[in-house]
């Protein structure tokens, strides 16, 4: 158990594909805090996997949902309202590119492509806020989402998801202005590279983790409990002045210059 009570909170967390996602390591530290939990996950094909992570809880509560349709993502949260009542805290813990533009040179990247990984990995975001923000009530909540240091940098490979994640930078510092006077605050973790079937997909991935590991001032790579931490970090009452911040979870790799 982790020293912060979350009894009586609930959240929704849109992003768990298996027991490697990031969102279900989120999911997982979230639920151990006390908190009652919504799982989203994408279609039938990943139903069973999810349905059986979340099983052991006995309350946890299953939805799917397409975020690439607003209307999916609307009634996802009416299901969610259902089951749960108000919500605490949302996690946005999406991105998708085709395998063809995850190497390569960027110049290649196709329109489509373009399109695909901009709308899922980035603006899907925006709806899963504007319908997520009036279930929060008059106390307000924490909307999280996870970035990459490619928002800034190039990492070759990395290619069309480093520009969706600058995208989606930018929209967390502009949903945390506009959801402010709701006392909604908005922030994005931004990881070191994690082992998840997606990353793995990524041409270069072996030698990014490497680098990374040899040239943070730790010394080493992340875990996914460190992230988990810090997003029940940024969910619970201890971040309540903290909104629109990109925090690094990195081991410092993000300061270096070279």
């Amino acid at each position: 158990m982790y020293p912060i009570d979350l009894e009586g909170k609930t959240g929704i967390i849109f992003g768990v594909a298996n027991h490697r996602s990031i969102a279900w390591a989120i999911a997982q530290v979230l639920h151990e805090a006390g908190a009652r939990l919504a799982i989203c996950y994408q279609n039938e094909r990943v139903m069973e996997p999810v349905a059986k992570l979340v099983e052991p809880w006995g309350n946890g509560v299953l939805i799917e949902c397409d975020v690439s349709s607003d209307e999916n993502v609307a009634t996802a949260y009416k299901k969610a309202s259902k089951e749960l009542g108000r919500l605490d805290y949302i996690v946005h813990s999406i991105a998708f590119a085709n395998r063809d533009d995850l190497g390569g040179p960027f110049v290649e990247t196709s329109r489509e492509g373009f399109k695909l990984a901009l709308d899922v990995s980035a603006y899907s975001l925006v709806p899963i806020a504007r319908y997520g923000a009036p279930l929060m009530g008059e106390d307000g909540g924490s909307i999280l989402t996870m970035t990459f240091q490619a928002s800034t940098s190039v990492f070759p490979g990395y290619n069309v998801m480093g520009t969706a994640k600058a995208a989606l930078e930018n929209e967390v510092k502009q949903l945390a202005n506009d959801l402010g006077p709701q006392n909604i605050r908005v922030n994005a973790i931004s990881a070191g590279p994690l082992d998840t079937l997606s990353s793995r997909v990524i041409t270069g991935y072996r030698d990014m983790k490497r680098i990374h590991a040899e040239r943070s001032p730790m010394g080493r790579n992340i875990t996914t409990d460190e992230v988990a931490k810090t997003a029940l970090y940024l969910c619970c009452d201890m971040s309540s002045g903290v909104t629109g911040e990109i925090l690094h979870v990195d081991t410092g790799y993000n300061i270096m210059g070279m």
